[in-house]
């Protein structure tokens, strides 16, 4: 009996099956250490992509082309008497404009229509009121205002702005 007791007490030192786990653990590890390589591969792929797509494409394009200069038209004066409620004193309003125009061509399709673009303005300008001109907004909102009747006149081309050379109410 003691000799099956060494032979069991062997048998317990061994590990059971310990031919069969490892090559288990290794093929577990191995599989683990495929997808972390592949989890790599995919993040540095798609960073190196991203990158190429962000850095790489913009010195690709083309050089744009130079910006035109704009093209300036000046109206005649504009002189109104503004419209006051209920006041004995009448106030008039001078201004020069000038058309900001995107393209020199424009201004030959814009000629034959000053009528209409200086009928737009005398009609809003003198409804106008001295408090409709009051501060800075005043004169942004009566510019915008301008814009949009031009605009409106000369369709389907369009202004880029109505400026002014000079506005005086008195």
């Amino acid at each position: 009996m003691a000799a099956k007791a060494k032979k069991v007490d062997a048998q317990k030192d061994e590990p059971e099956g310990e031919g069969e786990q490892a090559p288990a653990k290794t093929k577990k590890l191995s599989l683990k250490m495929m997808i972390i390589a592949a989890t790599g591969v995919l993040v540095l792929g798609g960073g190196g992509g991203g990158a190429y797509l962000f850095f790489g494409r913009s010195a690709d394009k083309p050089k744009e082309a130079v910006a035109k200069p704009a093209t300036f038209v000046d109206l005649p004066d504009v002189l109104v008497n503004l419209s006051n409620a209920g006041s004995d004193r009448t106030q008039y309003l001078k201004v020069k404009v000038v058309l900001e125009l995107p393209d020199a061509a424009l201004v030959q399709q814009i000629q034959p229509l000053m009528p209409r673009v200086m009928d737009a303005f005398q009609t809003y300008l003198r409804e106008l009121r001295p408090t409709d001109l009051d501060g800075s907004a005043g004169l942004y909102r009566l510019k915008e205002e301008l814009t949009r009747r031009v605009n409106a006149v000369v369709a389907p081309n369009r202004i880029t702005a109505v400026l002014f050379k000079e506005i005086v109410v008195q």
